[in-house]
């Protein structure tokens, strides 16, 4: 991160984006979304990609006329102006980066507990949690050369095993499990968009690389696309394997470790084994991508006077940010279960991008962006987003309670940064 080498090339980016996607989706997820869409989950995961493929190309398009290891917080800006809207979107979109990599710890925690006994002390769970962000802080202190190497090996891992229990899977799945007269109501399948839709949103991550991206305005859009595309494929192919592999009820009851309970018909305990130490790859990889994301966010938000100066401070090859982060995400994964961080991550990253496609509609001119692609990226976010709003006030009301506290904490704490830096509310102009 900010230096001269440029060590984040297209691989490299594609493999970020990957890295952050897999570990917080299909590992962490395919449980909690078939809760909800049962063995149809498959066609949520489409209807998910297709969303991630328009904000990404309305990302790509943002990131390579104002290229910042910002990301969407500089997107905001420029559409919006410095002010008390952009600086209270942009601790939302930090919040809601820290609610993800809580949730990738945790799911980190649920596969490392299935290698011991089940009388095995629960405290471990948390313990594996904790352990494993506290590795990747440390690792991320190292740069951003260290973070795309670690990438580049464990995306080949697990692509590697995920399309081999793919493979495996379609070859012996029951088609009768797949049959549409297993499949819930249809408007199930559209509540489950807020599990699916945050399976994808790891790509975001992307655009935190761009300044150590040599040609970001052609590589940053390439990689953005690529990434969704390979992973969307991968999401549809591992579900129809599990779901044609075990009955729903099965799946549902395993969520935590869904896909290593699916590969126990098809490969036995050797393949359970296998997948699970593919998922603790996959987790580890996702929180080291997302680590190095978030803290270049909370550097451009410091930069910016969005959050206190500390965040921005050089420490090792990085900046402290790095650290209150972590500390951050460990607390959270202490405090909420899986579906909870879930639906709160999903509805609030959809918020942000559907007030930054938004505003993209308001600088159009100067990205050079279809208008129509543009604005059903903001029309897809929002509906995404207001299905899930159904879904959580239907089954989970406290969740909205929890939303409402999450904008007023975001809102209050930039009234009191203003107030401390006493700065002026003026637009900036790239």
């Amino acid at each position: 991160m900010h230096t001269s080498s440029k060590p984040i090339g297209f691989w490299s980016a594609v493999s970020m984006g990957i890295g952050a996607m897999v570990g917080a989706g299909i590992f962490a997820l395919l449980g909690e979304a078939g809760a909800i869409s049962g063995s149809a989950v498959y066609i949520s995961f489409i209807i998910g990609g297709i969303i991630a493929l328009f904000s990404g190309y309305s990302l790509g398009k943002l990131g390579a006329r104002f290229p910042s290891s910002g990301g969407i917080v500089e997107y905001i800006t420029q559409a919006y102006g410095v002010g008390f809207f952009t600086g209270s979107m942009s601790i939302m979109l930090y919040f809601s980066a820290i609610i993800s990599l809580s949730l990738i710890a945790k799911a980190f925690g649920n596969y490392a507990v299935t290698f011991f006994p089940p009388d095995f002390s629960h405290l471990w769970h948390y313990f594996f949690s904790v352990s494993i962000v506290f590795l990747f802080v440390i690792v991320n202190l190292e740069g951003a050369k260290d973070v795309a190497v670690w990438e580049r090996l464990t995306v080949a891992i697990k692509f590697l095993v995920l399309c081999v229990l793919s493979i495996a899977g379609v070859a012996h799945l029951n088609p009768a499990l797949l049959s549409p007269d297993t499949y819930p109501p249809s408007g199930d399948i559209f509540f489950s968009l807020a599990i699916t839709f945050f399976a994808y949103e790891g790509f975001r991550v992307i655009t935190n690389t761009v300044e150590d991206m040599p040609n970001p305005s052609k590589t940053l859009p390439r990689a953005i696309m690529t990434a969704i595309l390979l992973v969307m494929m991968l999401y549809v192919a591992v579900a129809l394997a599990v779901f044609g592999a075990l009955p729903t009820e099965k799946i549902i009851a395993a969520k935590d470790f869904a896909l290593a309970e699916a590969a126990l018909p098809i490969f036995g305990q050797v393949g359970f084994s296998v997948v699970a130490i593919t998922a603790l790859i996959a987790t580890a990889s996702a929180i080291n991508a997302n680590l190095y994301a978030v803290t270049n966010v909370t550097y451009q938000l410091a930069k910016d006077g969005e959050l206190p100066s500390v965040f921005g401070q050089p420490i090792a090859h990085s900046r402290e940010g790095l650290l209150i982060s972590g500390v951050l995400v460990i607390i959270l994964s202490l405090l909420f279960d899986l579906s909870e961080i879930a639906a709160i991550g999903s509805i609030s990253i959809l918020f942000v991008h559907t007030v930054t496609h938004i505003g993209h509609l308001k600088i159009i001119n100067k990205t050079g962006a279809s208008r129509l692609i543009v604005f059903l990226a903001a029309t897809f976010s929002f509906v995404a987003m207001f299905l899930a709003l159904v879904y959580v006030s239907r089954d989970s009301g406290h969740i909205i309670i929890i939303l409402i506290a999450f904008i007023a904490i975001a809102s209050a704490v930039e009234i009191v940064l203003q107030r401390i830096s006493k700065r002026e509310v003026k637009p900036r102009i790239v």
